[in-house]
């Protein structure tokens, strides 16, 4: 598998891209606790998109969104219906971890959803060392939304 910055204008990132929206607005009950990134949110200056590819086919996408000199949120993570259960999402989780090291960053943090969904997720952040936290940034308490962060330096 290959990790590299996107640019985000390839066919297959658009369309993982896409469906995560789709699939955001689809499992979580209220519009306004969807905190996905769409392309333009994507594309702004302090946030970097990694996509994932084996053999060229898109495995999966993650991007972090620099909040301050030395915090970073964890946005679009996702990994195609194609290589779900392979270990994209552990690895990427990893690449973007060492990214954020070297990109200066001292704590990751992230949100995801708190319905039954998103167990797997909140499973794999967990397992790899995130824990629960308040909301940070701009996040209001929110019964649909979970926080979780980690020191990564």
């Amino acid at each position: 598998m290959e990790i590299e910055i996107d640019d985000l204008t390839g066919p297959d990132i658009l369309g993982l891209i896409s469906g995560h929206l789709t699939e955001m607005h689809s499992v979580t009950s209220q519009a306004e606790s969807v905190h996905a990134l769409d392309l333009n949110g994507l594309r702004r200056p302090e946030v970097t998109v990694w996509s994932v590819r084996e053999q060229g086919r898109i495995a999966g996408c993650g991007a972090i969104k620099r909040l301050d000199a030395t915090h970073g949120e964890i946005k679009s993570m996702r990994t195609a219906d194609t290589h779900r259960r392979r270990g994209v999402a552990a690895r990427l989780l990893g690449h973007l971890e060492a990214e954020s090291v070297r990109m200066g960053l001292t704590r990751l943090s992230l949100e995801t959803g708190s319905e039954d969904f998103f167990e797997p997720a909140r499973r794999l952040y967990l397992a790899h060392g995130f824990e629960y936290c308040e909301p940070f940034g701009d996040y209001r308490p929110d019964p649909l939304s979970v926080f979780m962060t980690k020191k990564i330096a």
